[in-house]
């Protein structure tokens, strides 16, 4: 029989692996509610004379069916004054001439045209040395803008201390299950915990999809990685670690798409966890440094959700192989609902949609619609942030650095690139 130790070993591993998502759910729940009440709720339009000129920079790489759209949506800014920079990044379709065609009918819009595929940090740098603001906002080549979208962001940029504003995503292709899935995931995740950081401390990422940028604040840290597999992250920590604030602006909508395939899923957050895992190696200092010690939280949360992913992983190992290796654990039906805990988890769970819901309701008018949906978000997508997880930390701690990254949106079947650098 194992010993008092080996079970008491068990049982504090399940414990881990089944509080820990739900202390998370009811922290970021707590920081959204009160980022709501105390910065969401009052609104104060801005005034156009008080907005600084403003660059939209739009990479593209293969975006011959989405950009036309995307561009005349961003033309059609609600802004006193600015300009749009579309990067073709060396596409090999229609892009680099639809964008020719309508540079010739817009003359806010200027085309850049890079002889090859650089990947999009080398195609924002590019967009950014050749704006003519130092307010730059940046969106993907498949995101609308709404139209007073630029205003709500701009606003932020009065204090001085702003670098980087990032807005609100929303997903707009809502034809099959993932995709409705992924409408309630935008709300109940991605926009709760950028809520909840900003009321706690810092913000993990900005959007890659829609951020604005003072032009002066990301030369200063470095500008954007070109071997970096997710930009967004990366120039996040570049910027607060450099001592500038970064912001989450909840009334900036932009509508994208998201992958409605398993298999450009799967990409898209095998990308992304690989880019979290190198910013995590990358910025593994932080902890040693007592200047930085406002990023501390931010990075001890992020190394107890990784060793969350592989604690499941080994619970789950565990109990399958419990029989054939005569292990006698004290849960035999199930290693991740204890003593009937279900009802917990499930009500944690609806209670974070319900509450995620009633913030963005307001700016995503069908949201209710998918609250049915979201029933099989734990089921589905917690096994892909575990399986993404573990497949991505070692692949990155092998990857090395200098291995310039390209990808394009898995909405086309393709998405990570990762070649040596030329």
């Amino acid at each position: 029989m194992p010993g008092a130790w080996y079970h008491s070993s068990w049982h504090g591993l399940l414990a881990f692996v089944f509080y820990y998502p739900l202390f998370m759910s009811f922290l970021w729940m707590l920081g959204a509610v009160v980022y709501h009440l105390r910065m969401e709720r009052k609104e104060t339009p801005p005034c156009p004379e008080d907005l600084q000129p403003l660059s939209v920079l739009i990479p593209c790489y293969n975006e011959g069916p989405h950009v036309e759209e995307t561009l005349r949506y961003a033309l059609a800014l609600d802004y006193p004054e600015f300009e749009v920079v579309a990067i073709n990044d060396g596409s090999r379709d229609e892009t680099g001439a639809t964008l020719d065609r309508l540079a010739q009918d817009h003359p806010r819009l200027r085309v850049v045209h890079l002889a090859r595929n650089q990947g999009k940090a080398m195609a924002l740098h590019t967009g950014a040395l050749l704006a003519r603001n130092d307010l730059l906002l940046c969106i993907d080549g498949d995101a609308l803008l709404e139209a007073d979208c630029g205003r709500w962001i701009a606003r932020h940029f009065r204090d001085e201390e702003v670098a980087a504003v990032t807005g609100n995503p929303r997903i707009r292709n809502r034809s099959t299950l993932l995709g409705r899935v992924q409408v309630g995931e935008f709300s109940s995740i991605v926009g709760l915990i950028k809520r909840a950081q900003r009321v706690f401390g810092r913000l993990y990422t900005v959007s890659g999809v829609i951020t604005a940028f003072r032009r002066s604040a990301v030369f200063q840290a470095g500008s954007w990685s070109p071997d970096a597999l997710t930009e967004d992250i990366d120039i996040t920590w570049k910027l607060q670690r450099a001592g500038w604030d970064v912001r989450f602006e909840p009334r900036a909508l932009v509508w994208i798409l998201m992958p409605e395939t398993l298999r450009g899923l799967w990409k898209q957050r095998l990308r992304w966890a690989m880019g979290g895992a190198q910013v995590l190696v990358r910025n593994a200092d932080v902890m040693v440094r007592p200047s930085q010690n406002h990023l501390w939280p931010l990075f001890l949360e992020q190394v107890l959700t990784l060793v969350w992913v592989y604690a499941f992983l080994a619970t789950v190992m565990l109990w399958l192989l419990q029989g054939p290796l005569d292990l006698h654990l004290p849960f035999q039906r199930s290693p991740l609902m204890p003593g009937g805990s279900s009802v917990l988890i499930g009500a944690t769970c609806l209670l974070q949609f319900a509450v995620s819901k009633w913030l963005d309701s307001r700016y995503d008018k069908g949201l209710g619609r998918n609250y049915y949906w979201m029933i099989w978000y734990p089921a589905f997508f917690w096994l892909l942030t575990v399986g993404t997880a573990v497949v991505a930390f070692p692949m990155v701690l092998v990857r090395g650095r200098g291995r310039r990254a390209r990808w394009e949106s898995p909405d086309r079947g393709v998405n990570l690139h990762s070649r040596g650098a030329p």
